[in-house]
């Protein structure tokens, strides 16, 4: 059961969870496997070990959306001094279009050590649908890099001290309190 008046409850990604989190990612990426031609993309690849040991990594830091017991998104986040870097932000086919990916880009925030002033993503540059939402949010590219066959467009987004301690401050990942 899944009405529209359950809460979205965001929460970091434990190794119990690793199994769930594997089958949604393959779940979400199908589509851009597709829309590229290669189903050999990473998130399409990695084995449940890998996943079980980057879960584990100490500069990593991944977050989980769940509706109920059912995990609906989720992002990967890699920590390098004052960089933060999204990855293998993904969210279950059914549930896109429903601010869920907008809130884990928000919900971030508090997981990210005070020295960090700027969250990079990157995405497939003909993904215009991802591109559109990182740039709504703030995020501006910045230089594309081709890995192989696919060519990544990377964004960059200034945190702004006031601004990300007064989001990390608000603590609520609803999709109606955003921007």
């Amino acid at each position: 059961m899944n009405d529209a008046s359950q809460a979205t409850r965001i929460a970091l990604v434990a190794d119990a969870d690793a199994g769930e989190l594997l089958t949604l990612r393959r779940a979400a990426f199908v589509t851009e496997a597709q829309q590229y031609d290669d189903p050999h993309i990473p998130p399409l690849t990695q084995t449940l070990a890998e996943l079980r040991e980057d879960l584990a990594r100490e500069d990593v830091v991944t977050i989980g959306a769940w509706e109920g017991h059912r995990l609906v998104g989720s992002v990967r986040v890699e920590l390098e001094d004052n960089k933060a870097t999204l990855g293998r932000l993904a969210v279950a086919p059914d549930m896109q279009g429903r601010g869920i990916g907008t809130s884990l880009l928000f919900a971030i925030l508090p997981y990210l050590p005070e020295q960090v002033t700027e969250v990079w993503a990157f995405t497939g540059k003909d993904s215009t649908e991802n591109l559109s939402m990182y740039a709504k949010h703030g995020f501006e590219e910045h230089h594309q890099d081709a890995a192989g066959a696919l060519t990544y467009t990377y964004l960059r987004r200034v945190l702004h001290e006031v601004e990300a301690r007064s989001e990390a401050d608000a603590g609520d990942a609803t999709p109606s309190s955003r921007p």
